[in-house]
């Protein structure tokens, strides 16, 4: 009998605080906690594989909605699928389109057998089923494929909460019995909205349902109140088996990264690193700076003395300032590679406080010096981020 196509490895924690774990997958091991870059059309924007690797990662995310529009699935599979086409050597994790369910709700009609799409390129009509989205990507060859689902507005009340996490296991069901799994991974997505007793729900009975080898927690971070993100997160983790990864969907700021370690969750995804990055946004120990602020044009040392990243090892402050000045392509490269590491040393001193012991004391430490947006700020940013976003596209 082979391996399974991926396993994970609980080494610290448990059930719903701070873990620290392996997810050992066909390319080897990735510790975690772990974020993920968002690579949605088959590129983390701006740069080479090579770059990303050496920011950290170990898993990257890509979009099999954004993929199934252009290349398409089967040029992707006759090229040899992702990782050779893209030249990543690493772990690959593909989004089903669910987030386009919710992301793309002025395109799409909800039926029990799928979504239809009008394609938001040239307005065709897609139809997106449980088994076609396995079958999407089974033919781009990820690693770890997850199943189709539907993702509520943070508002949403619980009738229509119920309503979708109703289809989210109908369809979960249905990926699963489409799905060849001899080389792939699929983990189903728990959903409930803002209502804790259907996020426990979803997550109790997805578990019990199948031997999942892991599971996505999606329908968060969609303009919800941070603390009503947390609360969810806790609510879901509670119904899920402390021996299989954890994937909160769609979290990518510093602050958020760590409340989602503190409560259980183990792998995280967002495109706001390399999105802030493009615009100028950098993660510092102090909080997130502009560095088109006049402040930056003559600091000559790097951006963060304390960065082992090739931005900071090799460029003075200054010089990325003039960059994004000048509006020179190097900028949204360099700022990005920056912030990819920036939260991969996060992970990796949070899993090394887990396994000492030390997480709530590391957390404490980070937040008193760092200085996240403020909730005005924060707000108006995911109202943004939300109006614009049509996936996640790094």
């Amino acid at each position: 009998m082979s391996d399974p196509p991926v396993r994970f490895t609980l080494e610290a924690g448990g059930g719903d605080g701070p873990r620290a774990g392996m997810l050992h997958t066909r390319w080897g091991p990735c510790p975690t906690p772990a974020f993920m870059p968002v690579g949605t059309q088959a590129t983390v924007k701006a740069l080479t594989p090579d770059e990303v690797a050496a920011t950290g990662a170990r898993v990257i995310l890509c979009n099999a909605y954004h993929l199934l529009l252009r290349p398409g699935p089967e040029r992707v599979a006759a090229a040899g699928g992702l990782h050779r086409w893209m030249g990543w050597r690493d772990a690959i994790l593909t989004d089903s389109g669910g987030f386009q369910v919710f992301s793309l709700g002025h395109l799409r009609r909800l039926e029990e057998d799928g979504v239809v799409f009008r394609s938001h390129l040239d307005g065709a009509e897609i139809r997106l089923t449980p088994e076609s989205a396995v079958a999407v990507q089974e033919s781009l060859g990820s690693d770890i494929a997850m199943a189709l689902d539907v993702c509520t507005p943070h508002d949403a009340d619980e009738p229509a909460a119920r309503e979708a996490l109703e289809i989210t296991h109908r369809w979960a069901l249905r990926c699963r019995d489409a799905h060849r799994g001899e080389s792939q991974a699929l983990f189903p997505v728990c959903q409930g909205g803002t209502h804790a007793t259907l996020r426990h729900e979803s997550a109790r009975r997805l578990a019990e349902t199948a031997d999942w080898p892991g599971f996505g927690v999606g329908g968060l971070s969609v303009g919800e109140p941070r603390e009503q993100t947390r609360a969810m997160l806790a609510a879901s983790v509670s119904g899920l088996p402390p021996g299989r990864p954890r994937y909160l969907m769609g979290v990518g700021a510093p602050e958020d990264l760590l409340d989602a370690v503190a409560g259980g969750a183990d792998l995280f995804d967002c495109v706001l690193p390399t999105r802030l990055g493009r615009n100028g946004g950098c993660f510092t120990p102090n909080g997130r700076i502009s560095i088109r602020a006049a402040r930056f044009r003559e600091l000559d040392g790097p951006l963060d003395p304390d960065c082992d990243c090739l931005t900071c090892r090799g460029y003075a402050a200054s010089y990325l300032h003039h960059l994004f000045r000048c509006e020179e392509l190097l900028a949204y490269r360099l700022a990005s590679i920056h912030n990819l590491r920036f939260l991969a040393r996060l992970m990796e001193a949070a899993r090394a406080a887990v396994l000492a012991g030390t997480f709530a004391r590391f957390r404490t430490s980070f937040m008193e010096r760092y200085r996240p947006a403020d909730g005005e700020a924060r707000a108006e940013q995911r109202r943004r981020f939300l109006a614009r976003k049509i996936g996640p596209t790094s």
